[in-house]
């Protein structure tokens, strides 16, 4: 106990670096400003091949503003980033950004920018750009990044994310995400573990509860009242105790869990708020339901 009481005061004493990174479009300027607003300083575009001297510099410079870093880069330059800042001194964590190519595609319209692999000549369209970018990407292992999917975030949302995984007050612990989402707009794409529920019982056949959703206690209890369900959550529960213990054993920061039903409005909904109550006790748990305000009285 006296060795992991000493453990935390040594880890609060590290600098903290973010290494902000993703796809470009998902969202790493609009993470820097929340960051930023949250206390951290922020370098942008730094060279890469001054890393060593900025690690020296965090390491060793009583300059308040290094304290609490926040570094962003790009998808070209990102690995050598990861390789490069480590330091005896910084607690490094990873804030991976990311988003549907449709909604990649759709921001830039909108916006009018030019993706910067367009603009270095290595791309010759939108759609090849952000293809070649997601391959460069693709050969990192992001198993230990703090990764958020951007594609139905609203600003606000992003900056609770944000502040839920990077607040200067958080003591390093493993937390869980439970997600909920429905099948027809698309499955998460920063989801850890997906759940399919499909085949519970629906309560959308059910007249009464149709325009109800998991957050109802009707709908809540039709659902986990039915054997399927309570055989299900058995099951489901004895998985999970054991793998998010492997998990704390292995380090790892954070975890998502998504949990799917086809409209994201009765099933998904109550089996995220059944896995938040159980775990929230245990671990520091969060719960977002991502498709029930798109939830149209059909399914």
């Amino acid at each position: 106990m006296i060795k992991y009481f000493r453990r935390l005061i040594h880890m609060e004493k590290l600098k903290k670096v973010i290494l902000v990174s993703g796809m470009s479009g998902a969202g790493k300027s609009t993470a820097t400003s929340i960051l930023e607003d949250m206390g951290y300083h922020i370098i942008e575009n730094y060279p890469v091949q001054l890393l060593s001297l900025l690690v020296d510099i965090i390491e060793n410079s009583v300059d308040p503003r290094y304290n609490y870093i926040a570094l962003s880069t790009n998808a070209n330059d990102f690995p050598e980033f990861l390789r490069g800042i480590k330091g005896e001194g910084m607690d490094v964590r990873v804030l991976f950004l990311d988003a549907s190519d449709i909604v990649l595609i759709r921001r830039y319209k909108s916006t009018r920018r030019m993706h910067p692999l367009l603009l270095s000549n290595t791309a010759n369209t939108l759609e090849e750009a952000i293809a070649v970018e997601r391959q460069m990407l693709a050969r990192t292992d992001m198993s230990s990044f703090v990764t958020v999917d951007t594609s139905y975030l609203t600003t606000k949302e992003v900056k609770r994310v944000l502040e839920q995984y990077f607040a200067k007050s958080a003591a390093p612990s493993f937390s869980i995400s439970f997600l909920s989402f429905g099948y027809k707009y698309g499955v998460p794409m920063d989801a850890d573990l997906m759940i399919d529920v499909r085949f519970l019982p629906n309560p959308f056949w059910v007249p009464d509860l149709r325009v109800y959703s998991g957050n109802d206690p009707q709908v809540y209890d039709y659902v986990m009242e039915k054997e399927e369900t309570k055989e299900f959550c058995r099951r489901l529960l004895s998985f999970l105790d054991y793998a998010f213990t492997e998990y704390v054993k292995e380090g790892k920061n954070h975890f998502t869990v998504a949990i799917g039903c086809t409209g994201g409005q009765h099933r998904s909904v109550t089996i995220t708020n059944f896995l938040y109550d159980h775990y929230r006790n245990q671990y520091r748990c969060y719960k977002q339901h991502r498709d029930e305000k798109e939830w149209i009285g059909h399914e």
